[in-house]
This record gives C-alpha cells, sequence and structure tokens, in this order.
C-alpha cells in the first residue's frame, strides 16, 4: 500500500521539489519594463530571463553575487520568478528592533532609527530637486558646515514682507543720512560697501 502512495505522488513530489530555488545572481537586465536577471540554481543550472518581481516603488539593481529566491509556477523550470533578493556582503548590519534601512554597497544609508530620528548619509553629495522645498523645524534648524553657499538671494520675514539680502545690501551700500554737529549737512555713501 505504502509502494502505491509513493509511486502514485512521486510526479507530484518532484514537482513541488522543483517549485522553489536558491539562487546566485550573475546578470541583472534592467532595461526592460520587468527586470531581469540570470540565475545560477543547482550546480549546472543556469536559469536566463528570470523576472524579478519587486515591490511598488522600490527599485534596485543587485550587483552579480547577490542571492535570491527563485519560485517557478508548478514546478516549471522554464519560466522563473525572483521573489526575494540580498546581498550578505554589503547588507547593513547592527539595526535595532524596529528600524529599517535603505543602503547601497557604496555605504550611502537612510535609516529609520529608534526615537523617530532618520539617518541619511551620503558619500559624495545629497541632491534635492523640486520647484518648492520646504523644511518645517519647530526649534531652529542647524547647518553645520565651513561655508554655506546660495546661488540666488535670501530673504528674512519672508512672510510678513521682510527684505532681501540684495535689498539690504543696495540700502546699506548708497544710505545717506545727516551729520550731527558737523557742517555740511548729509555724508557720503559708505566707502566700504556691503
Amino acid at each position: 500500500m505504502i509502494d502505491a502512495f509513493t509511486k502514485l505522488t512521486e510526479s507530484m513530489r518532484g514537482k513541488i521539489q522543483l517549485m522553489i530555488g536558491r539562487a546566485i545572481l550573475s546578470v541583472v537586465n534592467d532595461a526592460g519594463p520587468v527586470q531581469t536577471v540570470q540565475a545560477q540554481m543547482l550546480a549546472d543550472e543556469v536559469q536566463d530571463d528570470v523576472e524579478r518581481i519587486q515591490q511598488y516603488g522600490f527599485s534596485s539593481a543587485p550587483l552579480p553575487g547577490a542571492e535570491g529566491v527563485v519560485v517557478f509556477v508548478g514546478g516549471n523550470r522554464d519560466h522563473g520568478l525572483l521573489i526575494a533578493c540580498d546581498d550578505r556582503r554589503y547588507r547593513k548590519r547592527g539595526l535595532q528592533p524596529g528600524e529599517v534601512a535603505l543602503y547601497t554597497d557604496e555605504g550611502d544609508q537612510i535609516v529609520l532609527s529608534r526615537g523617530r530620528v532618520i539617518k541619511v548619509t551620503a558619500g559624495a553629495a545629497l541632491q534635492v530637486n523640486a520647484p518648492v522645498v520646504t523644511l518645517t523645524a519647530s526649534s531652529k534648524v542647524r547647518l553645520e558646515t565651513p561655508i554655506l553657499e546660495v546661488t540666488g538671494n535670501i530673504k528674512d520675514n519672508c512672510d510678513a514682507g521682510g527684505k532681501t539680502m540684495l535689498q539690504m545690501r543696495q540700502a546699506y551700500n548708497t544710505h545717506t543720512h545727516t551729520e550731527n554737529n558737523v557742517a555740511g549737512g548729509q555724508t557720503s555713501t559708505t566707502a566700504q560697501q556691503v
């Protein structure tokens, strides 16, 4: 009876065993609408054009040598789907329970830390591109830098009709006033311009 059952389920067991596999990625193609990879599966099995299923809103291009889990629907090895991918060589370590991190192999990272602190680390530059950028801080904004460069103008008290640095500079550079206790009336404009 057991032999008959084993023989009856042998084909199904084989398909089940072929449904999920561990893979090492050798090539990543990010040019198409769906990213595809070449995956080294069993000892001599190479799967080409395995579709990599990523979470909506998140995309990455793993490096060769990254590891993943490939599923084959119905155990058919003709069409694999990479459903998870990681790279133990570059994984961000030391996170506390509940923390989340985005990271690259070069060390750039965004860490959502405990205590509601977000840490951004960029090795070369941090760029934000938008028509309007608003920073809201209830106590202060602190910049720790040897120099602050602004390509345009700076305006203080902007919501109350404040003045720009250019307006203040022009007013200072061209101002005159009545000189007290000296004959001759008005002073000349300042010799030291801002």
